[in-house]
């Protein structure tokens, strides 16, 4: 019995034959150490799957995140943003979570005014043992970010 293997789609523009692939949203997870680092860590432990177009950036605390941090990861080409954080009332610094979630919420403000759209951006309280969490919270910000398409600030960037 012949084993076939799935092809990408293909289409005919113009004669030509080009291949259409779906598009792949490169998420940017900015992530505390203490929880949600440990968490993603753990679902890699346990082969829990998630889309491999994240880019982990790991931080002591998500209050260490700026505004400037966020808008900056999307202007590299980032087509959304996470942030995780210590579930409220056990973050490592006592408030640095809070203080992340205000931070978020602006920025928010500020990607909705930009037109990006603040649905790009979102914060996570994901605890150390919650893997589960943590590829759920990926996997909500990919429907996201396939949904509103690719973020034009990185393809003007190239």
């Amino acid at each position: 019995m012949e084993q076939q293997t799935a092809q990408p789609e293909m289409t005919v523009i113009g004669g030509v034959d080009e291949i259409v692939e779906e598009f792949q949203p490169k998420i940017e997870a900015m992530i505390c150490t203490y929880c949600t680092y440990a968490a993603a860590d753990l679902a890699g432990s346990q082969r829990l799957q998630y889309p491999p177009t994240v880019k982990i950036v790991k931080y002591p605390c998500t209050g260490r995140i700026s505004v400037a941090h966020i808008l900056k990861a999307f202007e590299l080409g980032a087509d959304a943003v996470l942030v995780g954080g210590c579930e409220v009332g056990t973050c490592h610094f006592i408030e640095g979570n809070l203080r992340a979630t205000e931070r978020v919420a602006y920025a928010k403000k500020l990607l909705e005014e930009t037109g990006l759209g603040g649905d790009r951006l979102e914060m996570f309280y994901i605890s150390a043992s919650d893997s589960h969490g943590f590829v759920n919270a990926v996997n909500e910000m990919t429907d996201r970010a396939k949904k509103m398409g690719p973020n034009f600030l990185g393809q003007a960037r190239g």
